[in-house]
């Protein structure tokens, strides 16, 4: 709801076309008469107040610790990066991904010897298997990770994000 409002606000609205001019084109915007220092303060004032507001909603769901900034900041930064940088509505598809991806691979009890097993009888059995005993619960923490380096593969600009000319 907060995510819906905020891109209805800087989409529809004319502060926030006044923000995404301010962005790419400073001078301009200075030109036109609007104050840009004061729309950057702004921005950032929002900006927090919305950090605020998912401290509140995640304080009691997370066990709030001193260190959860180095236990979300990994995260955080593959979900913008995976989004795309500068798109709010990538990062918004990439936190669902990357949720879905990892709540999928936690539920699933299987390993990688029962996906490669049919390949031959005595596969799993010979050929590492340490490795293919692993299940994809165990390997669920990366996958994110994973992700992250096929979409720079094949993506460099992000799943929605665009390129700046």
């Amino acid at each position: 709801v907060i995510f819906i409002g905020l891109l209805v606000a800087l989409k529809k609205t004319r502060i926030g076309l006044i923000v995404q001019a301010a962005l790419t084109h400073p001078h301009m915007v200075g030109h036109l008469g609007h104050n840009v220092g004061l729309i950057f303060m702004l921005v950032f004032g929002v900006g927090t107040a919305l950090a605020a507001v998912a401290g509140v909603i995640a304080g009691p769901a997370l066990v709030t610790q001193s260190n959860m900034a180095g236990l979300l900041g990994p995260i955080l930064f593959v979900v913008v990066v995976v989004g795309g940088l500068g798109s709010l509505s990538g990062a918004f598809v990439a936190s669902l991904l990357i949720g879905l991806l990892q709540t999928f691979a936690v539920s699933m009890n299987g390993s990688l010897a029962g996906a490669f097993g049919p390949l031959s009888p005595d596969f799993a059995a010979t050929w590492l298997s340490d490795i293919w005993n692993v299940t994809i619960a165990q390997i669920a923490p990366i996958m994110p990770y994973m992700l992250l380096v096929l979409v720079l593969m094949f993506r460099p600009m992000g799943l929605l994000g665009t390129r700046e000319t």
